[in-house]
C-alpha cells in the first residue's frame, strides 16, 4: 500500500505536526510551514513516489501573503496520484529556499515566480528575469501593481450611453478595474482633470406627514376594509338586522316559491257586508243544483334527474331531427359502382333431357300390317 493512500488524514504524521491535508476536486493538498518546505518536497519524492515535477507558482493573497504552490505527481504502478504542496510567505519578507536541489525542473518556475511576484529563492543557481527585460520595474502579478497602460488608454469595453451618437453628450464616469489608479491621482494627467461628479446623498424617507407636506397620514387598512374613499371612518355603522336562518329543503320538496302557501299566511279578505234577511223561497221547477265536490289532493312531486328534464319538457314530444342529405353529384363514383374487373357471364345450364316413359295403355285403333298375307293372295 502506498503512503499516499493514507492522506489527508495522515498528513501530520507524514509531513509534520503543523501540516494540514485536504482532498477536493480529485486533488490532494497539503499545507506546510516555510521551515518544512524543502523537507516536505523530499518526503513527497522519496516516500510518496512523487517523482514527476509538474509546475511551481504563487498567488498573492491580500492580508495573508504569497502562497507558493508546487504540483508533483506519482506514476507508481501506472496510477496517477497528484499532490499539491503549499506554503505561505509574508509580504514583508518574501523569501523561500530553492527547490532546485530536490526537483531540477523547478529552476525556470522559480525564476518566473521571482520576476512576477518578487519572491526571492535562496540558493538558486541563476535567479534572473526569465520573461521581462532586466530594466523592468515592479512585479506584474502582484495585486498592488499599477497598470500604467490602462491610465493612458481607456479600459476596453462597451461604449457609454451617448458616446456613439453625440460626442458632446454628457457621459457617466467609467468604472476602474482592479489595479488601475485614478487618472487624476496618477499618470501624465495628474491634477489636470476635474473632480468626478458625486451624486447628492439621498435623505431617508420620512414617514407620515413629514414626507409629504399637507398630506394626511396614511392609514393602515386591510383588504376587507377597502379603500378610504369607500368607507366613511366617522360614520357609525347601523346594526344589521339578523338574517333569518336558511331552511333546509330537499330536492323533492322543490323551492319555496313553488310550494303552496298555507291559508293562515294569506292576506285576510275584506269583511263582506252583513247579508239581508233571506226572502221566502219560491218553488222552482228545476232540480236542486248539486254541491261542488271537494278538490282532490295535489300529488307529490316526482323526483326527476337532470337527464330526464322538467315535466313540461317531458310532455312535449321532441321533434325528430331532420336528416341533412348530402348534395348528390352525377359523376360521383359511389352513384354508379362498377367492379374492378369484368367477370365473364355464367352460361345458363340447359335442362337435362329426359327419356320418354313407356306408355302402358293399349291403343284401341289397330295398326295395319304392311306385309301382305300369303293366304289371301295379297288382297286387301
Amino acid at each position: 500500500m502506498n503512503l499516499y493512500d493514507s492522506l489527508p488524514d495522515a498528513a501530520p504524521t507524514v509531513f509534520g505536526e503543523e501540516a494540514v491535508g485536504s482532498f477536493a476536486y480529485d486533488l490532494m493538498t497539503v499545507d506546510v510551514p516555510v521551515g518544512s518546505w524543502i523537507s516536505s518536497l523530499e518526503i513527497a519524492r522519496d516516500k510518496l513516489a512523487c517523482t514527476y515535477f509538474d509546475w511551481l507558482s504563487a498567488v498573492d493573497e491580500p492580508g495573508t501573503g504569497f502562497r507558493v504552490c508546487a504540483h508533483v505527481v506519482s506514476l507508481e504502478n501506472r496510477r496517477v496520484r497528484r499532490l499539491l504542496l503549499r506554503t505561505t510567505v509574508p509580504h514583508s519578507a518574501p523569501s523561500l529556499p530553492s527547490a532546485v536541489a530536490v526537483y531540477a525542473g523547478a529552476e525556470w518556475h522559480e525564476r518566473e515566480t521571482f520576476e512576477m511576484f518578487g519572491i526571492t529563492f535562496t540558493d538558486h543557481p541563476h535567479l534572473v528575469h526569465l520573461l521581462l527585460p532586466e530594466e523592468f520595474e515592479g512585479h506584474p502579478l502582484r495585486k498592488d501593481f499599477v497598470l500604467a497602460a490602462r491610465v493612458a488608454k481607456a479600459w476596453p469595453g462597451a461604449k457609454e450611453p451617448g458616446e456613439a451618437h453625440d460626442p458632446d453628450a454628457p457621459k457617466r464616469r467609467q468604472m476602474l478595474p482592479p489595479g488601475v489608479p485614478d487618472p487624476n491621482d496618477w499618470g501624465p494627467l495628474k491634477g489636470q482633470l476635474p473632480p468626478a461628479p458625486t451624486r447628492p446623498a439621498r435623505t431617508p424617507r420620512a414617514a407620515g406627514a413629514a414626507a409629504r407636506e399637507g398630506a394626511p397620514a396614511r392609514r393602515t387598512r386591510s383588504v376587507t376594509d377597502g379603500s378610504a374613499t369607500q368607507a366613511d371612518p366617522t360614520a357609525t355603522p347601523e346594526p344589521e338586522a339578523p338574517r333569518p336562518a336558511r331552511r333546509t329543503r330537499s330536492v323533492t320538496e322543490g323551492s319555496a316559491s313553488q310550494a303552496t302557501p298555507p291559508a293562515a299566511d294569506a292576506a285576510p279578505a275584506p269583511a263582506a257586508p252583513a247579508p239581508a234577511a233571506p226572502a221566502p223561497a219560491e218553488p222552482s221547477a228545476t232540480p236542486d243544483t248539486p254541491a261542488p265536490e271537494p278538490e282532490a289532493p295535489r300529488p307529490a312531486r316526482r323526483t326527476r334527474s337532470a337527464g330526464d328534464g322538467s315535466a313540461s319538457q317531458a310532455a312535449a314530444t321532441p321533434p325528430e331531427p331532420t336528416r341533412r342529405t348530402a348534395p348528390r353529384s352525377a359523376d360521383a363514383p359511389w352513384h354508379n359502382p362498377k367492379p374492378a374487373f369484368d367477370e365473364p357471364p355464367t352460361p345458363a345450364t340447359p335442362p337435362e333431357a329426359t327419356a320418354p316413359e313407356p306408355t302402358t295403355e293399349t291403343d284401341p285403333t289397330p295398326t295395319p300390317d304392311p306385309t301382305p298375307d300369303p293366304d289371301n293372295g295379297g288382297d286387301a
